[in-house]
């Protein structure tokens, strides 16, 4: 039995690196907006979580 992380933010990506504070969650920065939804995607993917777009340049992926 392993130990799996839920309802937190398990990852940041951004192109907006100004808005976004290090609060504990990896953050990816991202150059433009095709980068961004290309590694939100990956990462949700790989992570087993859902990506959700801020609509500011800037996803989260969570695991609920």
């Amino acid at each position: 039995m392993g130990t799996t992380i839920e309802k937190y933010i398990i990852a940041i990506v951004t192109i907006n690196k100004e808005q976004v504070f290090n609060g504990g969650a990896p953050m990816f920065v991202a150059e433009n907006e095709e980068q961004l939804q290309k590694t939100a995607f990956l990462l949700e993917k790989i992570l087993d979580g859902m990506a959700h777009d801020l609509n500011n340049g800037t996803m989260i992926i969570v695991r609920h």
